[in-house]
């Protein structure tokens, strides 16, 4: 079956993409005069994890793409991080097991040949699964757990789908505390805005009606609205942040490729919530931002709040007065994926762990992630997690774990896991893939039919997605590398690996 017969039968089962190119202008919308308070506003810029992984001083995770300066996926070029691309047609999300013929060990070995000996790989540790059935076809290593860097995610994503319902959103929301006092509870929804409506950005594009984030303004209009039909124009405000707990800081914390991670923040703890920058400079403490926030818009709703807000649980059956919620958690697992978000990696895997009846800390939610995993069989052999986003080097899983992972939430049994597909980025589309699988790369014929989460790490880069091969078979890959080459190089390599899995017809 050739590539003829490989579109036809993405196009019958394949997720299309969006309508419209990508813009190649990465500015970002200024404010408009009449814009007022959006109701749908999200941060400005990237997310922190989108094209930048700030290699060289090994604190970055997942921004790939971009420059080859040492860096790796560093800080991308502003004049490319969106550029325009066509679009090349649908991409596979999932397979038919009776379509077609899985590749064989003997011509994978073939197909693979020598890409897979590239001194730029460094150690590899690969492995290569039919996604249809998750029977595992080819591989080196497969069982050696390695460092998995931001393919991490893809435990985190599949697990949260997995104990969380479809519909489930992350309230942020403002209790009575007492008369003439009110209490702003994290709910730990970090995606939560500051900002008006048209600057919303979500990977540096705007956001769609669906995933764009719930709005402090919005909320403090609500809160308004209930004070004043209760006749109260004046409060104390306090902020509640006890719904997490064990460390605030990620033991990689960097105070940019993640913010504190507290179950209240605004604009993910960014200090400019604007910025375009890859890993953004977070505040100190994003809870008492997002509450100096919230006063900010309560004040502008005429409401007056005496002295600075104080950190304070709210009392138990505290009566609601108003709230926001989140997009959907498939919404947000979508982001997550597409941009490589560790802020909201680390918010979604503790809701697993809130959902899990663990302890809401990293501990707790590493374990609710395990747990889960375990249930829908997926192997767990060597299988380390210390975090839910991958910016842990202590963190292990072996590549078969990712394959097979994978194949799970391939698997017409657990539609509920298909955002995890879905929001796995495309090769020379979109999320941290969109300068990879160029037309020089040597990679380019896969670009558009490779869907998958990137991982990088200083001296690790991780690939692990779905392609479908030349006989239109959709397979599951993982490939793991450790190496002190140039990670541009190994990257590349990684790409050239991939491209010859994707021509296989063997």
């Amino acid at each position: 079956m050739g590539r003829g017969r490989r579109a036809a039968l993405a196009a019958a089962l394949g997720v299309v993409l969006a309508a419209g190119a990508l813009t190649a202008d990465p500015a970002l919308a200024q404010p408009t005069p009449s814009a007022g308070h959006g109701r749908h506003a999200d941060e400005g810029g990237q997310d922190g994890d989108r094209g930048g992984d700030r290699q060289g001083d090994g604190r970055g995770d997942d921004k790939d793409g971009g420059r080859s300066d040492g860096r790796g996926g560093g800080e991308q070029r502003r004049d490319d991080r969106h550029r325009a691309v066509p679009l090349k047609g649908p991409v596979l999300a999932e397979g038919d097991a009776a379509d077609s013929k899985a590749p064989t060990d003997d011509g994978l070995r073939t197909a693979l040949g020598g890409t897979v000996q590239d001194k730029a790989l460094g150690t590899l540790n690969f492995a290569v699964a039919d996604a249809a059935t998750g029977e595992f076809l080819f591989g080196a290593q497969e069982s050696t757990p390695a460092t998995p860097a931001s393919t991490t995610k893809l435990a985190t994503a599949v697990a949260a789908l997995a104990l969380l319902p479809a519909g489930h959103r992350i309230a942020t929301t403002v209790v009575r505390a007492a008369p003439g006092e009110i209490t702003l509870v994290g709910g730990g929804d970090p995606t939560l805005t500051a900002l008006p409506a048209d600057q919303v950005r979500i990977g540096g594009l705007p956001a769609d009606q669906d995933s764009a984030p719930a709005s402090m303004a919005d909320l403090a209009h609500r809160t308004a609205t209930a004070l004043k039909a209760a006749g109260t124009t004046e409060v104390k405000l306090s902020y509640d942040t006890s719904l997490y707990t064990g460390p605030l800081l990620h033991r990689d914390h960097d105070a940019m490729n993640i913010a504190a991670v507290t179950p209240l923040m605004v604009d993910e703890g960014r200090i400019d919530p604007r910025s375009p920058d890859e890993a953004p400079a977070r505040v100190f403490d994003p809870a008492g931002q997002a509450a100096d926030s919230f006063a900010g818009f309560l004040r502008a709703e005429g409401v007056t709040v005496r002295g600075k807000p104080a950190a304070a649980a709210a009392p138990a059956g505290a009566a609601e007065l108003a709230r926001v919620e989140s997009p959907t958690i498939g919404r947000l697992v979508e982001r997550m994926l597409t941009t490589s978000d560790n802020t909201l990696a680390e918010a979604v895997a503790r809701q697993a762990a809130v959902a899990a009846k663990q302890p809401v800390s990293f501990e707790g939610a590493a374990k609710a992630v395990t747990d889960e995993l375990a249930g829908l069989g997926v192997p767990l052999d060597g299988v380390l997690l210390t975090d839910g986003s991958g910016l842990a080097k202590a963190n292990l899983i072996p590549p078969i774990t990712l394959v097979k992972l994978l194949a799970v939430a391939a698997a017409p049994a657990h539609p509920e896991l298909r955002p995890v597909i879905t929001g796995l980025p495309v090769a020379g589309f979109s999320g941290t893939l969109v300068n990879r699988f160029g037309a020089k790369s040597g990679a380019g014929e896969a670009a558009g039919i490779v869907r998958a989460k990137t991982g990088t790490l200083q001296g690790v880069n991780t690939l692990a997605g779905t392609v479908v091969d030349a006989d239109g078979r959709v397979l599951a890959f993982a490939l793991m590398t450790r190496t002190d080459a140039d990670p541009a190089a190994a990257r590349a390599a990684v790409d050239r690996i991939v491209a010859r899995i994707a021509a296989c017809g063997c």
